[in-house]
């Protein structure tokens, strides 16, 4: 966790409530946003969320060019990883490893993509 936010991110946290947070691959750390309204619970589901996304960035793993579903095609429309095919699926897997089912749902395909990337670590 990034304790101290950069002059850019007070402002644009504040725009934004709706941006719990996200991982700064420079820092190599999660920034969250002081204005946020999530509760706790939920705040965790990011943390462990944007901590996987750090550590894939630190491995430089390219996930497997698994199915995208329609419905994450249609969710990733309005962020920046629409273009960035690596990018989504990396935060597909991410969000299955964290809990987060309310954004979308995960295919066998994708599941067994996180369990054997998970599984390298041991």
């Amino acid at each position: 966790m990034r304790p101290k936010l950069f002059p850019g991110e007070i402002e644009y946290f504040k725009k934004n409530p709706n941006t719990p947070g996200y991982a700064d691959f420079e820092s190599d750390s999660i920034v969250l946003n002081p204005f946020s309204t999530l509760p706790a619970e939920q705040l965790t589901f990011l943390v462990d969320n944007e901590s996987l996304r750090l550590k894939m960035n630190k491995d430089k793993f390219v996930p497997p060019d698994f199915k995208i579903t329609q419905e994450q095609k249609e969710f990733f429309e309005k962020t920046p990883y629409k273009d960035n095919p690596v990018a989504m699926r990396q935060t597909i897997l991410a969000r299955s490893y964290s809990g987060d089912n309310e954004s979308m749902k995960y295919t066998p395909e994708q599941k067994q993509a996180l369990k054997e990337y998970l599984s390298k670590d041991k």
